[in-house]
């Protein structure tokens, strides 16, 4: 037994600790597309997919609502996951450490903390959203950080506390840039001017760095492929005056 008072909504994954609201606080979803977290981690598997030697994405199979890649990162000292599977397995390979991109996938972190004893750290400015309600940060963080071979650079834009993560030459941006047929977007979900400005932090953060592969939220793409349709993106915003 997980918890009985602990729901994931099966439109787009949030995990709802404590309450069961009539509709999901993320997506609007009515009650009825709720299960409890015992019955999702029954119906639901976490799978982990090789990026490297190092790092691995993590996903609920199958997809479970807006389903999004959580990565596993192999320290050489320690495992540590950027963001979170929305669905708790036991037998997945438990962190000693979970750091949040942003507050919007926090997955079911307060089950694997509580199940492996993990330390969860998010930006601070992200930390007190009611999407937070019920989760346990252990560490609000500050920029810049690096914490066991992994820096960390707040970008701020679609969320105040936007956080993107690089370990060696991989950078970890979640959902800030999705992927389409016709090139990169922005996440729409958020202040526009404000979500451009970091996405020129961004660009800054690539340029300063050796950087080979970019891990978004459901897309692993090496930079050489990313990049040109990343600088059209930016000019677009510029042309456009965000």
């Amino acid at each position: 037994m997980l918890s009985n008072e602990q729901y994931v909504c099966l439109t787009c994954g949030y995990n709802m600790i404590g309450y069961y609201p009539d509709f999901c606080p993320f997506c609007g979803a009515p009650k009825k597309r709720f299960i409890t977290a015992d019955e999702c981690s029954s119906r639901f598997d976490v799978v982990a997919t090789r990026v490297t030697d190092e790092v691995a994405g993590l996903n609920s199979v199958p997809p479970l609502g807006l389903e999004h890649s959580a990565y596993r990162i192999n320290t050489g000292g320690k495992i540590i996951w950027i963001d979170c599977p929305a669905t708790f397995a036991a037998k997945a390979v438990a962190p000693a450490q979970i750091l949040f991109t942003h507050h919007h996938f926090l997955g079911a972190a307060n089950l694997y903390r509580d199940h492996a004893g993990c330390r969860t750290g998010i930006n601070r400015a992200d930390s007190g959203f009611e999407l937070c309600r019920g989760f346990t940060f252990d560490e609000l963080l500050e920029n810049p950080r690096k914490i066991d071979g992994i820096e960390s650079f707040h970008i701020d834009g679609h969320t105040p506390g936007f956080t993107v993560y690089l370990f060696k030459n991989i950078l970890f941006l979640c959902d800030y840039v999705s992927l389409y047929n016709d090139g990169l977007k922005f996440n729409p979900f958020g202040p526009v001017e404000e979500t451009g400005t970091g996405g020129l932090r961004l660009y800054e953060i690539i340029k300063e760095h050796e950087i080979g592969l970019i891990c978004g939220f459901n897309y692993v793409s090496a930079l050489e492929n990313w990049l040109p349709p990343f600088r059209k993106l930016l000019a677009g915003c510029k042309r456009t005056g965000r």
